[in-house]
């Protein structure tokens, strides 16, 4: 970087580690402004890379965009009391994070020399696994439209599933998949009947990892399933059209 001319947003997006949307977003929100070269281009400054640290620190630790303003012009004490608290939320990720290890190690165990490893201890390490995938897949995404709040809510209510609960979570997720295959292949109509059925097998979905439910959030998330590429080739990796017909299902029928 040239003191004279500042880091320009790719190169903000490669330090930091987050999308260049995301940056725009912050910008948006008054939260990273930056200065503006003659021809229109943004210039970061290294105070600007200080202030957006503090932003994804906060954004870590659940706080919404609207809150992260006057938590940057709190006091000494407020701050040091803020990170105290982030800091007994991390130890307790970290722990999360090592019986997950634990859970892996003795899997690999298991698998290569025998060792045998109880149902329980299996069933807790497929759900660990789900939640893993989850976050490396999407958790940026979901976390940045709904919030660190609600997405570990989301995990903590997964990983507290029954053995029974967990089962039907695969069991709707295996027929949901199914049934919009057979649809979108029968060009069925999403707004019938069938479009119904699969939006209530999708709402119950939902219910294993939502704390609350409304049909906005719904229509929001299937919005999030024909903009975002990874939720559409997930979808349509079998019968292409998948994605959009369950968000004009969900469209239809979350009311």
């Amino acid at each position: 970087m040239s003191a004279n001319r500042g880091y320009g947003i790719g190169e903000v997006s490669d330090i930091a580690g987050i999308s260049t949307r995301t940056l725009r977003y912050y910008e948006e929100a008054g939260l990273l402004v930056p200065a503006r070269t003659a021809n229109g281009y943004r210039r970061y400054t290294p105070a600007d890379l200080d202030r957006l640290q503090e932003i994804l620190l906060l954004r870590h630790m659940g706080m919404s965009v609207a809150e992260i303003p006057s938590a940057l012009s709190a006091t000494e004490d407020e701050r040091r009391r803020t990170l105290a608290r982030h800091l007994e939320t991390l130890r307790a990720e970290r722990e999360r994070l090592d019986a997950l290890i634990r859970t892996v190690e003795n899997t690999i165990e298991h698998i290569e020399k025998g060792v045998p490893m109880d149902d329980k201890a299996k069933f807790e390490g497929m759900k660990r696994d789900l939640v893993e995938q989850n976050e490396r897949k999407h958790g940026a995404e979901v976390r940045e439209r709904w919030g660190d709040t609600a997405a570990d809510e989301a995990n903590r209510k997964m990983l507290n599933l029954s053995e029974n609960e967990f089962e039907r979570f695969q069991e709707l997720g295996r027929a949901i998949n199914e049934s919009l295959e057979a649809a979108v292949s029968a060009n069925a109509d999403p707004t019938g009947d069938e479009g119904e059925r699969i939006y209530r097998l999708h709402r119950e979905w939902l219910g294993f990892t939502w704390n609350f439910y409304t049909p906005e959030a719904h229509r929001g998330l299937a919005e999030m399933y024909v903009a975002d590429e990874r939720f559409t080739t997930y979808y349509d990796g079998n019968v292409a059209g998948c994605a959009a017909w369950l968000r004009d299902a969900i469209t239809a029928h979350a009311r």
